[in-house]
């Protein structure tokens, strides 16, 4: 299920939709053994966040383990190092596979040393 599903394959946006903007955020939600995985893609900061945010809390909300899914996450901010954060309060959460960028996020304030941060969603979700 997309949160927010991305536009026309049309560069040009024929056919009444906008053309895709190539980092925009994108959010889709799977079941992956007893966890449920939120996998983001796109860069994310006040503008942008809202779709990841409702996902994660709607994920927070309905299951026990939630499992981010961070290697399509191009860019993220204190916005979204806020939203990690307060996910990690509300739930069993893990962060999957990010990438550079937001890997030194999390190193930068400390954040890597509370939330559970794994090489894959599969290690993630298997993860105690």
């Amino acid at each position: 299920m997309f949160v927010e599903e991305g536009v026309s394959d049309r560069p040009d946006g024929i056919g009444g939709t906008p053309p895709r903007i190539p980092d925009q955020a994108e959010v889709e939600q799977y079941a992956c053994r007893d966890a449920w995985v939120v996998s983001a893609r796109g860069s994310y900061d006040l503008h942008t966040i809202p779709p990841l945010a409702k996902a994660l809390d709607t994920a927070a909300r309905t299951h026990r383990k939630v499992v981010l899914d961070a290697s399509g996450i191009t860019f993220g901010d204190s916005t979204l190092l806020n939203l990690l954060i307060l996910t990690h309060h509300e739930t069993d959460f893990r962060v999957a596979a990010p990438a550079r960028q937001i890997r030194r996020l999390l190193e930068i304030t400390g954040a890597d040393t509370f939330l559970k941060v794994r090489a894959t969603v599969e290690e993630a979700a298997a993860c105690s």
